[in-house]
């Protein structure tokens, strides 16, 4: 038998999200008695406004505390308690010691003011051990290029800090603030958008093949479907981006050949469990998979995000640099 790799690559990875359904709906009890109104083409109604904040203080990859065992109910709600309460009585007062510019305080932060919500040890739940894979030789290389090269042009800063797009990772996972993602359903499609830089990803249902290989995407061409209460949705056409934001230690590449698969299971009429599942064999040496609970918020409203730092910013950060540049040639020259 010819095994073809790509489908291989595919069916492990369902395989996974499989589990990892499985799994949700064995810790959350009676998901499955609740059924979701339907809208007229048959899709669960998931419309609407829905925040991921309450997952920032759940860390992205396993404590060491937690390191080979699964935590109790009662540590890990008195873990995630802690660390909310760490960070927001974490005051930064080193104005007068500092050579930087410093930060914001805390309550320009989304979390400042809300609840954490106890709900897993870490964000990666695939890999078992909770943490991310290892980055490949040439991402290693790639993430140390952006630190020195970073500033050598706009082309080399970090896709959001260029308002251009934040990647998938960047739009879904937890963020600082702005993680409220609104939601609407028209027939056949579902439309994610996000408040930072007011992307809008349009997810046709049931729509057949992906666009043709030679279109590139920021954010990938994605197809989506229904099975059951779980919205699945699968991207592949990735834009090659040098330097986009993501999870874990620096900003790696993101490649062409990136395959993610996300997805939505309607847990009750205020919960979607959300997961993503990252493959790219370029950047990382296995696939592997976060999941976290968007929550139902009705009181989130989404502003203009006209990115202004980012554009203003660009002429400061580029002509910084060249500053640097020349006190360190002048400092050689002497």
């Amino acid at each position: 038998m010819i095994i073809n790799p790509a489908e291989f690559v595919r069916d492990t990875i369902m395989r996974g999200i499989a589990t990892i359904i499985a799994f949700i709906f064995a810790v959350s009890g009676n998901a499955q008695d609740w059924q979701p109104e339907k809208l007229p083409d048959g899709q669960p109604n998931i419309t609407g406004m829905w925040n991921n904040v309450g997952a920032t203080a759940t860390p992205v990859e396993m404590p060491d505390e937690f390191e080979g065992r699964v935590p109790s109910a009662d540590e890990l709600a008195e873990f995630i308690a802690r660390r909310d309460e760490a960070r927001k009585g974490n005051v930064w007062d080193g104005f007068e010691n500092s050579q930087g510019v410093g930060a914001y305080e805390n309550y320009w932060f989304d979390w400042y003011w809300s609840d954490a919500v106890a709900d897993a040890p870490a964000l990666v739940v695939d890999p078992p051990n909770g943490r991310i894979p290892a980055y490949t030789a040439n991402a290693q290389e790639a993430i140390l290029l952006n630190v020195v090269e970073e500033h050598d042009s706009a082309a080399n800063v970090e896709s959001g800090d260029r308002c251009l797009s934040r990647g998938v990772f960047g739009m879904m996972m937890p963020t600082a603030y702005n993680n409220g993602k609104l939601i609407l359903q028209s027939p056949g499609y579902v439309m994610i958008h996000s408040e930072m830089i007011h992307n809008a990803r349009i997810i046709p249902i049931d729509a057949g093949d992906h666009v043709d290989e030679n279109i590139k995407l920021w954010e990938g061409d994605a197809r989506g479907r229904w099975e059951g209460n779980t919205l699945i949705i699968e991207s592949s056409n990735f834009k090659y981006v040098r330097n986009i934001r993501a999870p874990g230690r620096g900003n790696p590449p993101q490649h062409e050949g990136r395959k993610m698969i996300e997805t939505f299971t309607v847990e009750d009429k205020n919960t979607l469990r959300y997961t993503l599942t990252v493959d790219d064999p370029l950047t990382y040496e296995a696939p592997w998979t976060v999941a976290f609970p968007y929550l139902k918020d009705d009181e989130y409203k989404q502003y203009e995000y006209a990115c202004h730092e980012g554009n203003y910013a660009m002429e400061t950060r580029l002509s910084g640099a060249r500053v640097v540049e020349r006190g360190i040639t002048e400092t050689g020259n002497r």
